[in-house]
């Protein structure tokens, strides 16, 4: 196949094949191109439209305007952010009839057949442009309902959350909408309109009455809550260096303790009152924690503005929000977190009601403090992730850069710490806005891929949350997922319709990894012996034994393998094999018939090898095109296999890994450290014209960015072994 760069591009070109500076030109180019980014904090209206699990937002306005009349139309507002011009994939179930414009122009209007089938869905694609892309829904109410189930067509691929897009409102999350009208807009709302320009009222309301100012902060947000606590936290600033006294002061309703950095320095002598105390404060940022009781319906605490010099801010900056406080509650007596925990974003704060926990709000009505994933790549969960992050790891071990390695241990702790938020947030609002796969596993490639991962970062150092979310996989994995009655697992389900009733060779890789390594952090033999288990039964329904190599799927709709043995497919099934047979133990009773299939795999893809060394997308089809990610899992298992002393005849194979990757130095990675010929996701089909026509490659696809990095080392240990003491027993090493 014809690539994008020239050969004097290539990283070959510049390296000659040189593995150590061609491992650092790919993590350098992709931690440079996905640096660590935290989660994005929003206020989010509890009054506005939930997400339900397939991340579409219910826009049930029947609900929220119970009064609407039939013939009304009602309208519904929201942004959405695209990094650049791409088509993205949509879905709606209508209640009545439903219009979509986005940017202005008209993207879809329902039919008369999807006005009165709301459990119907209907998707469709949409082309946006680079940046902010403002949606407007139109509804009509009639007898059938009124509003509709909008939002993401690609559940896992794209959980899209939508932004409020009024100035008013800027970066809150979710849609707002108007009141029932008697007539159609004439001009729809749009970029940097405010809600004034619009001459309507938006809802839900985003204004307290005077009522409720009265009444004090922790009365309206948690109303009269007698003996029971809350929690207020800012943010307090010196510019002066050194230390200078401050003077705090304002005014509380109910008993208050303050605390700074820790330490209380200030308890009210009776239920309500004015306060003033003065307190050392050196330079830079300083938590500043009220707590309050509630004495009677007013209930709550207003500071004067600090001196000049000294600011109160937010602790966290919350998109849609402009106070300086975050409030948290409430607390049952004897039932407070610690004072030194509470000033945390990643914790969920339990309580002994059962009610889950507590997280933060705004001084808004009903309004939440939610975090969202939002960086392309850092802190988000899924399996190609998963593999990217394992290459990570090893080439910041194998090259002694800390940094590469704290960068995928940052990746992995930032999903895993907030793990426990996730699964509560879910609960509490629908779909989770960080850890959307983690927190709603229903498939191997929710968890297995990267939780192997997850287990290997462990062995470096304890990551928090890591543990819990461990046990929760395993548990996944040996007793949820679906199996046939022999054991292996399958795919029931599906996220699409042709995905039900089917196995996959893939999943060896979504599930065998998984169990190889916590059976090393367990010690629990079933573990592994399933692991065992699942290479034999997948060979039983995938081997192609003519050629000796894997069919991609088996679909049990038909009773039959499609025969076609996609590139990745087979490069996942002999990647876990080797990830297998590192942990399973010597005197394991499956262990020579797994090297007996494991040499058979090596020989049949050894056969296959292309001309450049890359093999192709279609195994068997050498007009398909040179395939990157199968390749570097080929090499990785060849190498390791010689390493281990696992293969019979080295000579080939020391043959086959050198000339793959020069191929890959070639063909594969450019000089500035992008990653070519990497497939993308794929469906799967019984012709190979799907694999080799319609299955095309991406450019840097992280199904293939930490393959290739795992095989370059791979590589990389086999010529020093080679260099060091020949290809005989010298090769053999303690397998780790």
């Amino acid at each position: 196949m014809s690539y994008i760069h020239p050969p004097s591009h290539s990283s070959y070109a510049v390296y000659q094949g040189n593995i150590e500076e061609t491992l650092r030109l790919i993590a350098d180019r992709y931690i440079g191109s996905h640096p660590k980014h935290p989660f994005v904090y929003r206020a989010s209206s509890l009054n506005g439209f939930k997400r339900s699990g397939d991340y579409r937002y219910e826009l049930n306005m029947d609900v929220k305007l119970p009064g609407l009349r039939l013939g009304q139309f009602v309208y519904a507002w929201a942004k959405c952010w695209c990094e650049q011009e791409s088509e993205w994939a949509f879905s709606v179930s209508c209640f009545g009839p439903t219009r979509l414009h986005v940017n202005g122009r008209q993207a879809f209007k329902s039919n008369i057949q999807e006005d009165v089938f709301p459990d119907r869905r209907s998707w469709f694609r949409i082309k946006l442009q680079q940046g902010w892309n403002h949606f407007v829904l139109q509804f009509e109410k009639t007898g059938t309902g009124c509003g509709a189930c909008f939002g993401t067509g690609s559940i896992k691929g794209l959980p899209l959350h939508f932004i409020v897009p009024s100035t008013e409102r800027e970066g809150q999350e979710g849609w707002i909408f108007t009141e029932g009208l008697d007539q159609e807009l004439v001009e729809l709302p749009g970029p940097d309109m405010s809600e004034a320009d619009t001459g309507l009222e938006w809802l839900p309301n985003r204004a307290w009455t005077d009522n409720e100012r009265a009444a004090g902060v922790f009365a309206r947000l948690f109303g009269n809550q007698k003996g029971k606590s809350a929690w207020a936290w800012t943010k307090l600033t010196s510019a002066f260096p050194g230390e200078r006294l401050i003077e705090l002061e304002g005014d509380h309703q109910g008993p208050i303790t303050i605390c700074l950095d820790g330490m209380p320095v200030y308890e009210s002598p009776e239920t309500s009152g004015r306060f003033r105390i003065s307190l050392p404060v050196t330079f830079g940022n300083h938590d500043l924690l009220v707590r309050s009781v509630c004495a009677d319906e007013s209930w709550g605490i207003s500071f004067q503005p600090p001196a000049a010099g000294f600011q109160l801010k937010s602790p966290h900056e919350v998109l849609g929000s402009d106070d300086q406080w975050l409030y948290l509650g409430v607390f049952e007596p004897g039932d407070e977190p610690d004072l030194h925990d509470i000033p945390a974003m990643d914790t969920l704060f339990k309580t002994a009601e059962g009610e889950g926990g507590r997280y933060w709000r705004v001084d808004q009505p009903n309004t939440v403090v939610r975090p969202f994933a939002e960086a392309t790549n850092f802190g988000r969960w899924n399996y190609p992730l998963g593999v990217t992050l394992y290459g990570l790891l090893k080439t910041g071990r194998e090259l002694g850069r800390s940094d590469y390695v704290d960068y995928a241990l940052s990746h992995i702790e930032q999903c895993t710490a907030y793990d426990g938020y996730a699964l509560w947030d879910k609960a509490a609002y629908g779909a989770a806005g960080v850890n959307h796969q983690l927190s709603a596993i229903d498939s191997l490639d929710d968890c297995g891929s990267f939780a192997a991962t997850m287990l290997y970062a462990m062995e470096q150092r304890e990551l928090e949350g890591g543990r819990a979310v461990a046990d929760r996989i395993a548990e996944y994995i040996s007793h949820e997922q679906d199996r046939l009655e022999d054991g292996a697992l399958y795919r029931v389900h599906g996220s699409t319709d042709f995905m039900q009733q089917t196995m996959w060779c893939d999943d060896l890789y979504m599930s065998t990894p998984f169990l190889s390594r916590y059976y090393k952090l367990t010690g629990n033999p079933a573990y592994v012996d399933d692991a065992a288990l699942q290479f034999l039964l997948y060979k039983n329904y995938l081997f192609m034994p003519q050629e000796k190599i894997m069919s991609h799927v088996y679909d049990f709709k038909f009773n039959k393998p499609t025969s076609v043995p996609w590139g990745r497919g087979n490069g996942w099934v002999l990647f876990s094999l080797t990830e297998l047979l590192a942990v399973l133990p010597e005197d394991h009773h499956r262990r020579s018939e797994l090297m007996s299939f494991f040499n058979e795999l090596c020989e049949g893809y050894l056969k296959l090898q292309g001309e450049n060394g890359l093999w192709h997308q279609v195994l068997n089809v050498p007009e398909s095109y040179e395939e990157t990610s199968c390749t570097s899992m080929f090499l990785y298992a060849y190498a390791r296999g010689l390493r281990y002393g696992w293969l019979k005849d080295q000579d080939p194979y020391i043959q086959a890994v050198l000339k793959g990757w020069e191929g890959l130095a070639k063909v594969s990675i450019d000089r500035s450290g992008n990653i070519y010929g990497v497939c993308r996701g794929s469906g799967y089909a019984f012709s190979p014209l799907y694999y080799k026509d319609e299955l095309t490659w991406n450019l840097n696809d992280t199904h293939g960015i930490g393959i290739v990095m795992l095989a370059g080392i791979e590589v990389l240990k086999l010529q020093r072994k080679l260099q060091a003491g020949g290809k005989t027993a010298g090769l053999v090493e303690k397998q780790h």
